[in-house]
């Protein structure tokens, strides 16, 4: 079981998956047999055991994710794959006044490309905002948890803020219809990445 749904390409550097084992491996050791068996493109970290209770789905307070834009006048080989290319400038100011009205509970029912009936649409964002790093617009969210294709949504809609496609005032309409998939088309997969999955206290603690 992982701790955080990922796309198809989209990137995780702090993924956590629980399983079980009968393994009496060291967790060293554990961590470089798997690896001798995983592709290239998957590596584990680190291992730790955990008590029977652990659920590294459930016992999660928050994760977090990372959407990077290229946002120069040229596209750059090293970082295709990781980040989205948009030439033309990004209005960051807007773009984080927008963050600024996610902040908090809220039904983001818009965001979601799908989503189960019985299932509630709210969720708690405790962090948004977008840096510019260089080249690249990083946009950081950190929530308790994310409805489907609802980080790459919030990028796409973003993106449309800061080339002044929509108004902030449009943003928020969008927001608070909490109409299904109404904040799309989702951004690209490849800018994405999970960087990391926040417990109650530290794994291996």
């Amino acid at each position: 079981m992982a701790a955080s749904r990922t796309d198809a390409g989209v990137h995780a550097r702090g993924q956590v998956a629980g399983f079980w084992a009968k393994s009496t491996l060291d967790t060293m050791k554990l961590v470089r047999a798997l690896n001798y068996y995983l592709p290239d493109d998957i590596a584990i970290k680190a291992a730790y055991r955990a008590g029977d209770e652990f659920n590294v789905r459930r016992d999660a307070l928050s994760r977090e994710y990372h959407y990077c834009i290229l946002n120069g006048s040229t596209r750059s080989p090293l970082s295709q794959g990781f980040s989205l290319f948009v030439p033309r400038k990004l209005d960051t100011e807007a773009m984080n006044e927008a963050c600024r009205l996610m902040l908090g509970e809220h039904d983001f029912a818009s965001f979601a490309s799908s989503f189960d009936a019985r299932k509630s649409t709210l969720r708690n964002v405790h962090e948004a905002g977008v840096k510019k790093k260089g080249d690249f617009a990083v946009f950081r969210i950190v929530a308790d948890s994310f409805l489907p294709h609802q980080v790459r949504s919030t990028v796409g809609l973003l993106i449309r803020l800061g080339l002044r496609k929509i108004g902030i005032s449009e943003f928020r309409d969008i927001m608070e219809a909490r109409s299904v998939g109404l904040a799309g088309p989702v951004s690209p997969p490849c800018g994405l990445c999970l960087m990391r999955v926040n417990y109650a206290e530290p794994l291996g603690s």
